[in-house]
């Protein structure tokens, strides 16, 4: 069977990974000069230092811990399915780890170009079709269909946090909190970065820019697609949002997640990921 392995931008703790058979490798995560690792922390801790005006920073796992995850497997065909390359390390240090260990030629390093929702979706179909003894070729197959068809924005709510963490400057941070918008990211076609997309004053006024844009490229109704939203402590937005969302995509998975703490270092807390992927 084709062993699966993942970071933890998929939102799959490490346990729950061991539960199912899938190996997750998580991100690492520093604040206040305390590190741990991603989904192995208490968010009531978390928040709490970031009450004290820490600006939480993350990192790629150690390379160390691919090749482990490697060797643990030999034997074996793997697929690494990994966050999108430019928005972290991971991906490059999954192809690093790959080149050191005897075994490479039965590994794949995925570069998925997305995180979150769709990275949960896609790690678990692919684990899916490995129970069903699916080969490595057909489960690669299966990750270029549905990230083909797949997009993500981000809508940050909390300027003075963008603002110390070096994403906004201290002049456009002082202007949205001046004007009370919240700005609205787009992750780029190549997955490597996010750029700016529009700005509300409102999450409904967003969610209505998102659901727009989603209309030109998901079918009509939304079948067969999943819509992500995930949220840093935002479960009454986020809920707001997926209401919108179900006026135009009434058949389509909609799933509302809690955003981890490697990616609350991006848009801080409140911050609300809207994705779609279609499931294949």
């Amino acid at each position: 069977m084709v062993q699966i392995i993942t970071d933890s931008s998929a939102l799959i703790t490490r346990a729950e990974g061991e539960e199912m058979g899938i190996e997750v490798i998580p991100l690492s995560v520093n604040i206040l000069d305390e590190e741990f690792r991603d989904l192995e922390v208490d968010l009531d801790h978390f928040y709490g230092q970031i009450n004290k005006g820490g600006v939480p920073r993350s990192s790629q796992p150690p390379i160390g811990e691919f090749v482990e995850a490697y060797n643990k497997y030999a034997g074996q065909k793997m697929v690494n399915i990994a966050m999108a390359d430019g928005l972290s390390g991971t991906y490059q240090t999954g192809c690093g780890a790959k080149e050191i260990v005897e075994n490479k030629e039965d590994i794949v390093v995925y570069n998925t170009r997305t995180l979150c929702g769709p990275h949960r979706y896609l790690v678990q179909r692919a684990h899916q079709l490995a129970q069903q003894g699916k080969s490595l070729a057909d489960i690669i197959l299966m990750l270029d269909e549905a990230t083909s068809n797949c997009e993500s924005f981000l809508i940050a709510q909390d300027f003075g946090f963008l603002r110390r963490g070096g994403r906004l400057t201290p002049l456009a941070a002082k202007f949205g909190e001046a004007l009370q918008v919240k700005p609205l990211l787009c992750q780029t076609s190549d997955g490597k970065r996010l750029d700016a997309y529009g700005i509300s004053r409102t999450i409904k006024g967003a969610a209505k820019k998102v659901m727009h844009h989603f209309q030109k490229k998901v079918p009509a109704g939304g079948e067969n697609y999943l819509i992500s939203i995930s949220h840093a402590r935002a479960p009454k937005d986020a809920l707001e949002i997926a209401h919108v969302l179900k006026e135009s995509f009434s058949k389509a998975k909609v799933e509302i997640i809690e955003l981890s703490p490697a990616f609350i270092t991006q848009g801080g807390p409140g911050c609300i990921a809207i994705q779609y992927i279609k499931m294949v």
